[in-house]
């Protein structure tokens, strides 16, 4: 259980090779401003894409504090971090880091590939709330439906991914659901 007066954390994840200009770019940086106005610190694989485009966002919000950008790199050179995370953590496990990434309080996935569809599955497993934005990729393939048939949580009957149309439509389903989903991964069963 997370205690109380701690900032939750939201990993963004998608597509690492989404340009500057995109519209799933543009829906990085809304998404990292609004998380952070909303208080939250935001998590991403510290890379490129839609990983800069959150921390960018977060990081130029005017409600930014330091601290509030993490980066969970893939490999050992902290160097590799974009330049608009603010904690970086070079983790030498390459894909595994997406582990990490998916143990967030709540994952916001925008587009993405087969890196974005591990985290997606892991934060399924964690029983985390994800929300998927409508684009192409892996979350628009799996927003608003389930992952598998298991109950996550007996309380929550309408229990998937998420679908969203745009970055406040995300980020207000984040600020609804992340109190229910207070349970943690404790083993395999």
């Amino acid at each position: 259980m997370i205690q109380s007066g701690t900032r939750r954390t939201v990993a963004v994840i998608g597509d690492q090779g989404a340009p500057e200009g995109t519209r799933n770019y543009s829906l990085g940086q809304q998404v990292g401003a609004l998380l952070c106005e909303a208080g939250f610190r935001v998590v991403t694989g510290g890379l490129g894409g839609i990983m800069e485009a959150a921390s960018r966002g977060a990081r130029e919000c005017p409600a930014w504090t330091p601290g509030t950008v993490i980066a969970l790199l893939p490999g050992f050179d902290p160097e590799r971090a974009n330049a608009w995370a603010d904690v970086v953590v070079p983790t030498g496990l390459d894909h595994l880091r997406n582990s990490l990434v998916a143990q967030a309080d709540a994952v916001v996935a925008i587009g993405g590939g087969a890196g974005t569809l591990t985290e997606i599955a892991l934060a399924w497993i964690y029983r985390r709330p994800i929300v998927a934005l409508r684009v192409d990729g892996w979350s628009g393939e799996l927003a608003d439906r389930r992952i598998d048939d298991r109950v996550r949580y007996d309380t929550i009957p309408d229990d998937r991914v998420f679908g969203a149309g745009d970055a406040a439509e995300a980020v207000k389903i984040v600020r609804e659901r992340i109190e229910q989903y207070s349970r943690r991964h404790s083993r395999i069963r």
